[in-house]
């Protein structure tokens, strides 16, 4: 027979956790605190964190690789025909590509995706929907973890979580409490934990 695993994942929906920035939330998070909780709660061993992020003009080849994307923004940096503003936007491309990395050296394993534009001129919206790929990770992954943690309210997740619940996979979900949908909370019950309650764990200060 198979030994089962003992294993715990964290799989972070990062536009659903974080969406409105730290604006909204009150506070600042430090995504080091953050992976020494899950860690420390719950006894992660593997924490994986899905998000967006502007490319630009940049093409990847497969996998976007932070280094050349930060190195791409800082030769286009050179163009002295920049606008002030495209100047301003690309400084940021470059600030969000960094704070990838930093993610990366604290030990999270990233999935980022191209934020991609739709629509035109005032009615421009972007979007990297991830939800397919945690979706298919927590599906692959089933057989190497007994417990999970979810971050994210998304009512979407709720027919893949309840399907490994059946499968006696152990569901905790960690969410902002205004942003949970109603069959979350009621498919982790007393595993729901309202992210918006951990600020003296989690502040950066």
């Amino acid at each position: 027979m198979p030994r089962k695993t003992a294993e715990t994942y964290a799989f972070i929906d990062a536009s659903n956790l974080f969406y409105g920035g730290e604006k909204s939330l009150g506070w600042k998070i430090d995504y080091q605190k953050l992976l020494n909780y899950l860690k420390e709660k719950y006894g992660v061993s593997k924490t994986f964190y899905y998000a967006g992020i502007d490319i630009g003009k940049y093409q990847p080849t497969e996998k976007i690789d932070l280094a050349q994307l930060i190195k791409h923004f800082t030769a286009e940096l050179e163009n002295p025909d920049l606008t002030e503003a495209e100047i301003v936007l690309i400084d940021r491309y470059i600030q969000r590509a960094k704070f990838y990395q930093k993610l990366e050296e604290f030990g999270y394993e990233l999935i980022i995706k191209p934020v991609k534009i739709f629509g035109e001129g005032d009615s421009q919206t972007k979007k990297a929907n991830c939800d397919v790929d945690l979706t298919f990770d927590l599906m692959r992954y089933m057989s190497q973890y007994r417990k999970l943690i979810i971050l994210s309210g998304d009512g979407d997740f709720a027919p893949v979580l309840q399907y490994l619940k059946k499968k006696h996979k152990e569901v905790h979900v960690l969410a902002r409490g205004n942003r949970t949908a109603k069959e979350m909370r009621q498919l982790a019950g007393g595993d729901f934990k309202d992210f918006t309650y951990l600020r003296k764990h989690l502040e950066q200060k």
